[in-house]
């Protein structure tokens, strides 16, 4: 029995059950589209689009979005060539949403990891998720978090 390939496609959501098919992914794998289903926001082309809901017909997986913001695109990051560049940032529009963290990962699988948990630990604190997003301009998963307050000491200090 041949096992079809799985398909992406991202669908502009209208509203009253309508939608109109913005973006394909024919050669995409299993672990890309679950990481993505895992973002709450889209950016392609300067366009932020915020899903608002999923959906897997036979071999077809559906990401519904509808239009959040427009902003001229940004360059892709070229530190993340040749791997999966996730950053970590704090949730602070105020501030510009400061990074807290870059991490370089092999594959989605590790990527999901991350943008999947509850919680994160850098800087000797903990993160409590907010969101995450693939910004396909610039090639690179961001996940949003605060501080919770909790903090330890280092080992090495």
């Amino acid at each position: 029995m041949k096992q079809n390939r799985p398909v992406l496609e991202y669908r502009l959501w209208k509203g009253n059950e309508t939608y109109t098919p913005l973006y394909f992914y024919e050669h995409i794998e299993l672990e890309q589209i679950l990481a993505r289903r895992e973002c709450e926001f889209f950016i392609k082309e300067g366009v932020t689009y915020k899903q608002v809901s999923s959906a897997k017909e036979d071999h077809l997986f559906v990401i519904y979005v509808e239009k959040y913001e427009e902003n001229p695109p940004e360059p892709e990051d070229p530190a993340s060539r040749g791997s999966l560049k996730l950053e970590i940032r704090e949730l602070n529009s105020i501030k510009g949403h400061p990074l807290i963290e870059s991490v370089y990962l092999d594959d989605h699988l590790d990527v999901l990891s991350y943008i999947g948990s509850s919680f994160t630990y850098f800087l000797n604190k903990e993160w409590e998720r907010d969101s995450a997003e693939l910004d396909e301009d610039r090639k690179v998963y961001v996940l949003y978090v605060t501080a919770t307050g909790y903090e330890w000491e280092s080992e090495e200090d």
